[in-house]
This record gives C-alpha cells, sequence and structure tokens, in this order.
C-alpha cells in the first residue's frame, strides 16, 4: 500500500535580487515526502537546503512553482491559513534551540499552545507529558541557562511535539552539540519515526544523514540525488 503524499514541490524555484542582478537559491526543484517518511537534506553551504527547508515549513514562499501540502496549494493560502501550518502541523527545531531565556522549560514548551488559544490548565498538562517524552521531566522548572545544550535540545523538541505535528523539520538539530549528546538526540528523533512521525532532517554532517532512510543531496540550487539509505545507522551506543 503505498503511503500518503503530505509534500509535493513541483518545480519550485526561489530568486533573490541583488540590484539587477538575479541569484538562484533554488532552481526547479521537485519532491514528493510521504508520511512517516525519515528524510535527510544534505548539502553544502550555499546549496540552497536552508532556502528548501524554509518553504518546506512554509516560512517562504517559493519564487516559481508548485507546492501542495496535504493536497493544499501553500500559494494560494493567506498569512493566517499559512501560520495555521507552521503552528499546527509542523514542528520546527532549530540548531539554536530558540528558547526563551527567562522562561523555565515548562514554559517554554507551553508556548505553541498560547498560541493556539488552549487554556492554562490543559496547557501544563500537555507540556508535562510531551517533556516526560523526552526524559526531561525532571528538568521542568529549570530555565534554559541552568539546561546542558542537549537539554536544551530536549525542550526545543518537547515544544515542537506539543501540537502533535505532522511533520518534525529540523535544521542542523545537533549542530551546537558534541557526539555523545548528538547521538542521543538522534536516538529520540528514531523513536519518534517509529511512532509514526515524519521527520525532515536538514544538516551537513554526513554522520547525522545516514541515521536517515532517505538522503536528499542539493548542490547550487538543484537537487544532485535523492536516494534511499539502504542501512540507516540503528545504532545508539554511545
Amino acid at each position: 500500500m503505498e503511503k500518503e503524499v503530505i509534500i509535493n514541490i513541483e518545480n519550485i524555484a526561489k530568486i533573490y535580487r541583488m540590484g539587477e542582478e538575479k541569484v538562484y537559491a533554488l532552481r526547479n526543484v521537485s519532491l514528493n515526502i510521504s508520511k512517516n517518511e525519515y528524510v535527510a537534506i544534505m548539502g553544502p553551504s550555499g546549496s540552497g537546503k536552508s532556502t528548501l527547508m524554509n518553504i518546506l515549513g512554509c516560512l517562504d514562499t517559493p519564487s516559481f512553482g508548485k507546492y501542495l501540502f496535504t493536497n493544499q496549494d501553500v500559494n494560494e493560502m493567506t498569512d493566517n491559513e499559512l501560520a495555521a501550518i507552521r503552528n499546527k502541523e509542523i514542528g520546527f527545531v532549530f540548531q539554536t534551540f530558540n528558547l526563551l531565556p527567562r522562561s523555565n522549560a515548562l514554559k517554554n514548551v507551553e508556548l505553541p499552545l498560547v498560541y493556539s488559544g488552549v487554556k492554562a490548565a490543559r496547557r501544563e498538562e500537555m507540556a508535562i507529558k510531551a517533556l516526560e517524552d523526552v526524559s526531561l521531566a525532571d528538568r521542568m522548572l529549570h530555565r534554559p541557562n541552568e539546561l546542558s545544550g542537549g537539554q536544551r535540545q530536549r525542550v526545543a523538541i518537547a515544544r515542537a511535539l506539543i501540537t502533535t505535528p505532522s511533520i518534525i523539520l529540523a535544521d542542523e538539530p545537533t549542530g551546537n552539540l558534541d557526539s555523545k549528546t548528538s547521538i542521543e538526540i538522534m536516538k529520540l528523533f528514531h523513536d519518534l519515526w517509529i511512532k509514526g512521525n515524519t521527520i525532515i532532517l536538514v544538516t551537513h554532517e554526513e554522520d547525522i544523514a545516514k541515521y536517515a532512510h532517505r538522503i536528499i543531496r542539493l548542490r547550487d540550487g538543484l537537487i544532485e540525488s535523492d536516494k534511499p539509505n539502504e542501512n540507516p545507522k540503528t545504532n545508539f551506543n554511545v
């Protein structure tokens, strides 16, 4: 049985204007991503991978081409509809964690639910459960500066999961972490994939990409290769 396609991109391009000059960040990129896929997007600096991530996450729109998200045309959506997708359908995990420094872990995880209008008692209940899912319930009252890098990334992942999104979009999620902590975070992504989440991982690290089941490589704004990873890494021993 074929899996449901949740992302369908056809011939998208992204052009930036630098004075009179046009700079193509992406050129005629087409790809499909299905529900419960585990995909790594790779490429050197300037390859277009960050631009592609921003388009996939509805943070930016293509200059040309078509993007269907769960069969909805993203180009025809209003700002409010795009915001709803970012808030409910996509969980973002960033290299820099993007946590509020003065708020504890619990309040950071609750944040997307504040924007969704969820009542305070329910928000707290859901945030505690999300922190339990990333093995961080014992640190929920600590602020980011009282947590290690790995713990901060776990808080960011819990925040990404709080709205039960259909996609986890992770941009260099191990970029600021040591090797041991990176493996722990990749184990967490693996567990999320097992539970049915769709994982899209943007990375420049070969070792990290090898945990994914499909690797898309970009170069100069084009897809250089898009292949299944026949032997994804499943050894999480540190």
